[in-house]
Order: structure tokens, then C-alpha cells, then sequence
């Protein structure tokens, strides 16, 4: 397949992306819109956690650098950063299929999860909905930041030399932050010959109205699925 995709997603899970992109027959193109950015001060407080949130494969990364999952129950939000868990030597691991939001209402749902501290494990920004949720449903819910996403300035060379040349280009997009940054970055750029493939609807919403193509959305929030809108999109062209 000589259609480009590129590759938004935030390295290092950006590399898996376009293994699986490269295995499956397409030129992929790896053009990051975020940057992730550990922050040293930053330490886990552990004390009278049962259970961890993960929200993404990221997080899991962050925490291991700073020692094993021990014996807590793990909750993530999908299967990469279930995988990702599991990688990790996590054993006791819940999986997802949803959104933040999602990945709640299943905690909340879970007898088991009525009983001792909970700590949601991820980025800067993500301080918000998930353990407020728990919060007001009576859990002891906390939260630690561990690094920060960083929006890029320009977008990577073989990235715009394909949007600029290419008759039809295909962007993959991983989260709401990444479309944001993305379209900041393109910012001029006629977007008219590209398809945006979101892996949700919240990832899409960045991009209303920028000028693309099309913009198509994964019918769940998961690689798998976005890969699936992927190929359902080459084959429409």
C-alpha cells in the first residue's frame, strides 16, 4: 500500500504503532504531536493502596521506573495498557473497554473495590473526572501525576512532504490532546486530501471543522479497533 499514515501518537508506544502499520503492508509515517516529559519530583504515596488506576500504557510506564506492582488489584482502561500491566508482572489485572469514564463505572461496580485506597496513576492533566467520580461515590480515590504531555511545535519533515505530495493521506489520532496538537502544528496546512482516523469520538473533536477529508472514528476506544477503521477507510478509497 503506497497510502500514507501518519502517526501521531507520543513515543515510545508511537514505535509499536508503526510496527503493526509496517507488518500489515502500509507506509507509515512517524510524526509524534505530543511529547511526554517525566517530572522527577514527582513520588508515588502508597500508603494504604489496595488498588491502581492506569488510564494509559504511559502511566504504567512511569510507575514501573520506580519499582513493581506488587500485590495491588490493577484497573486499566483498555487492552494496551492492560498489556502493558501484565508486561509490568502485574497479576491481579482488570481490563477495560471504555473511556475513563468507562473504566469508573466499572470500579464503582466492583464489591471489591469498596475496600481499601485507590490511586490513579498518569499524566498532568488527567487530575479530573475519574477520581472525582470515585470520590463522590464515598472511595478513597487519590491521584499522582507522574509526567506531562508537551504539544510539538512543527510537525516531522516526512510528515509534511507527505500531506503536501500525496493525492489522499491517512492521520492516526490516539487521544483529544494529540488532535489538538496536531491541528496547531498544521496550522495552514490545506487538510483537504486527509482522512483522520480517531480512536474516539472525544479524540475527534480537536478536529471539527479543520478542512480534512473525512474524519472517522474507531468503533471502541482501542488499537485494535482504530486499526479496523484504518483498513475499512484504504478500503473505501
Amino acid at each position: 500500500m503506497n497510502l500514507p499514515v501518519i502517526v501521531t501518537r507520543a513515543e515510545p508506544a508511537a514505535a509499536d504503532t508503526v510496527s503493526r502499520l509496517t507488518a500489515a503492508g502500509y507506509e507509515a509515517v512517524l510524526s509524534p504531536a505530543l511529547t511526554l516529559e517525566r517530572l522527577p519530583d514527582a513520588v508515588p504515596d502508597m500508603t494504604g493502596i489496595r488498588h491502581l488506576i492506569f488510564t494509559s500504557a504511559n502511566g504504567v510506564r512511569y510507575f514501573l521506573e520506580r519499582g513493581g506492582m506488587g500485590a495491588a488489584v490493577v484497573w486499566c482502561v483498555g487492552e494496551a495498557t492492560a498489556a502493558a500491566v501484565r508486561q509490568g508482572g502485574g497479576r491481579d489485572v482488570r481490563e477495560g473497554s471504555g473511556n475513563a469514564a468507562d473504566l469508573a463505572a466499572m470500579i464503582l461496580a466492583a464489591p471489591e473495590a469498596q475496600t481499601g485506597a485507590l490511586l490513579h496513576i498518569a499524566n498532568a492533566a488527567a487530575a479530573g473526572d475519574l477520581v472525582a467520580t470515585l470520590k463522590v461515590a464515598g472511595l478513597d480515590a487519590r491521584f499522582c501525576a507522574l509526567y506531562r504531555t508537551v504539544p510539538v511545535r512543527a510537525l516531522a519533515p516526512a510528515a509534511l512532504a507527505a500531506l503536501s505530495a500525496a493525492p489522499r493521506c491517512v492521520v492516526l489520532i490516539h487521544s483529544a490532546k494529540g488532535a489538538a496538537a496536531f491541528r496547531e502544528a498544521a496550522a495552514g496546512i490545506d487538510l483537504s486530501n486527509v482522512v483522520f482516523v480517531a480512536i474516539s469520538d472525544a479524540a475527534s473533536r480537536p478536529l471539527d471543522g479543520c478542512g480534512a477529508l473525512a474524519i472517522i472514528k474507531a468503533a471502541s476506544p482501542s488499537e485494535t479497533a482504530l486499526m479496523d477503521a484504518l483498513d475499512a477507510v484504504v478500503r473505501a478509497l
